[in-house]
């Protein structure tokens, strides 16, 4: 009864989302219909509360582990400890897809309710869009993978979630990803919405701005959850392999950080409205492309849920509607739009369209490099893409990206002249040729990375500027925001740059009281015993570990074998430092009786995420700045009004 519930409850959200669509589109003809305008609000309204209460109907299925379901006998286990249960509900397929509607009904649902900035006939297409995008997900579901599906005979035991996903970390990574992805479509919607009705103005901005912001820390924290996750659950050492998946989440995050920047020029100084309405709609792009790859079944990775051809033929045909709509829409109605304001190359806003040419040359590199060998696949010629590419390639456009990251928000709006912050560039190029210099003499170490590191710690310097003459306790929560986003920027630089500079790894085979050693560390393998967790036995490793002869401590990798389904996993064990991690790995034992041990010293290599927290706190303090600011200005013009409207009383 629960399964038939919760897709009833699909079924009505995607009728609703049809009639929101319908409604929408119909008031924008002249003389339409009054009444239909009334229903596009409630209309998104309800349709959030449906698919949620459909989605919550699909997590008590895998909570009670129904195995009458086909989804739940597939991707669960009746052993399986609870908190994998759950979060199994979004670990496949179509549960994901579920967790995607869901958030953009709700999505749809808040602007309904609380958007009231924009004229309302640019809202009432804006909520059509998002019916539109809703609708086309809906019908995915429904027609192509139905989550609700019974068995014919209930399965006597679930096949259990993939082993490498049973991890705390899949709880967080794949919703936070999901929630960006769908503010990139709210802003979508927005773009196609003021399109439609010609309003691109400094209040379509605003109204956009919050939802970009919030997307965009979303996909930060995500990419960054979702790189830690890697780095220690699969036992590879990295914490970036240029995977397709993950730069399937990567373009998105990139196109998002272009728009953010060109979305705030419209809407503080209303300039660069062409530039904002196409960014809105290749950040949407990326995303769908992005969900193409991963659920077509042409990726085979961990994070692909897919493999059936159908699904992906279905999505590719969304993708070519959505996007192939838009840029149509574009083509036809950006030539209505005003230019906008105008500004000098030397100024603050010359600096962000220079940085926005830049991150959209890198989002072109990834976009190629990620494709090339799907290509050539079709052709049978099979190719790898990877570091040698995308590292060097990218940093022509990386490096004067955040040279001008670093003195552009210096800059005056409007117009500047360089001269006038020739100090602060001036300690800039210093510290940065400083750190050149003083880390070439201390170590022999490769250019990318070197350049990493000078530009790191020239950046770091120079996010700080802006605060200088500043009374702190005055300066506005964005500007904060954008230090600490910079400033976070700069320390995963580092942390980056030190981690292909510095690491060291050993590969040794070590008999139980044997001892090797590893950059500064000296390990001793204890010994070797098997343990046994929920739904998992395993060897694990006995391993101290000793930093330049301080106290030793004790690290309990494990080489695990799950039962449902069956699969080999490896679990790393890190000890964490201040200047650095320490990451260790068991294998198999060998013929003579000694145990493989992988080990690895990695300096500093935890700035990476410590940066990656920093961007997305920075995205917070902007957005609640922004909030803040708006409704401040409301309440300012609620009071003029209400002063205007007492005058013309009195008269």
């Amino acid at each position: 009864m629960i399964a038939e519930l919760g897709l009833a409850a699909l079924w009505l959200a995607a009728a609703l989302a049809a009639l929101q669509m319908a409604a929408g589109f119909l008031t924008l003809r002249d003389g339409a219909d009054g009444a239909l305008a009334g229903l596009i609000r409630p209309a998104a309204i309800v349709q959030g509360v449906l698919v949620t209460l459909s989605f919550a109907m699909l997590v008590w299925l895998f909570a009670v582990t129904d195995l009458s379901v086909k989804l739940v006998a597939s991707n669960s286990h009746s052993m399986k400890p609870l908190v994998f249960k759950l979060s199994g509900t979004w670990g496949n397929h179509e549960g994901s897809m579920l967790l995607w509607v869901m958030v953009m009904g709700l999505a749809g649902a808040l602007i309904a309710l609380v958007e009231r900035r924009l004229p309302e006939r640019t809202m009432n297409a804006t909520l059509a869009a998002q019916g539109v995008v809703s609708l086309g997900f809906y019908a995915f579901l429904l027609l192509s993978s139905n989550p609700f599906e019974r068995l014919p005979v209930p399965a006597a035991e679930g096949m259990g979630l993939n082993p490498l996903l049973q991890d705390i970390g899949l709880a967080f990574h794949p919703p936070t990803l999901y929630l960006g992805y769908v503010g990139l479509s709210v802003a979508f919607s927005f773009a196609v919405g003021a399109l439609l009705t010609r309003q691109v103005t400094p209040d379509f901005a605003r109204a956009m701005r919050p939802w970009v912001l919030g997307a965009w820390v979303l996909l930060t924290i995500g990419i960054t959850a979702g790189s830690y996750w890697a780095y220690y659950e699969l036992g590879w050492g990295g914490w970036w392999f240029w995977d397709p998946v993950e730069n399937a989440s990567l373009m998105p995050w990139l196109a998002a950080t272009a728009l953010l920047h060109s979305a705030s020029v419209l809407a503080s100084r209303d300039a660069l409205r062409t530039w904002t309405i196409m960014l809105g709609v290749v950040a949407f792009s990326m995303s769908m492309v992005g969900t193409f790859l991963v659920r077509s079944g042409i990726l085979t990775s961990v994070h692909a849920f897919a493999v059936d051809p159908e699904r992906g033929t279905f999505i590719l045909v969304l993708l070519g509607i959505f996007i192939g709509g838009a840029l149509l829409l574009f083509a036809l109605r950006a030539n209505t739009i005003s230019e906008g304001e105008r500004f000098a190359l030397a100024s603050r806003e010359g600096a962000l369209v220079f940085n926005n040419v830049m991150l959209s040359a890198i989002l072109a590199i990834v976009l190629l490099g990620t494709l090339y060998p799907l290509l050539t696949e079709a052709f049978d010629v099979r190719v790898s893409v990877g570091p040698p590419y995308f590292n060097p390639v990218g940093a022509i456009f990386t490096i004067p990206m955040l040279v001008v990251m670093a003195v552009g928000p210096l800059l005056r709006w409007r117009q500047d002249r360089i001269d006038r912050i020739g100090k602060e560039i001036a300690l800039f190029a210093a510290l940065v040729l400083a750190a050149l210099i003083l880390t070439s003499l201390l170590a022999d170490i490769a250019l990318l990375p070197l350049l990493g590191l000078a530009l790191g710690v020239g950046l770091a310097v120079a996010s700080l500027m802006p605060l200088r003459g500043r009374k702190l306790a005055r300066t506005p929560l964005a500007t904060w925001g954008m230090v600490t986003a910079h400033f976070g920027i700069a320390v995963a630089l580092i942390g980056m740059a030190s981690e292909s500079a510095f690491t060291s790894e050993r590969l040794a085979a070590v008999e139980e009281g044997g001892s090797t050693s590893v950059g500064p560390w000296t390990v001793v393998l204890q010994g070797v015993e098997p343990v046994a967790g929920p739904n998992w036995t395993a060897i694990q490793g006995r391993v101290s570990a000793s930093y330049d002869g301080d106290d030793p401590v004790v690290l309990t990798p494990q080489s695990r074998n799950f039962w449902a389904p069956p699969q080999q996993t490896t679990e790393s064990a890190l000890v964490t430092r201040w200047n650095g991690q320490l990451y260790a790995v068991v294998g198999d034992r060998s013929p003579d009786g000694r145990w493989q041990l992988r080990l690895w010293w990695k300096p500093f290599v935890t700035l990476i995420w410590y940066g990656g927290l920093l961007i997305a706190l920075g995205g917070v303090l902007a957005l609640v700045g922004r909030v803040l600011s708006d409704l401040r200005h409301r309440r300012l013009a609620a009071r003029i009004a209400d002063r205007r409207a007492d005058r013309e009383a009195l008269a």
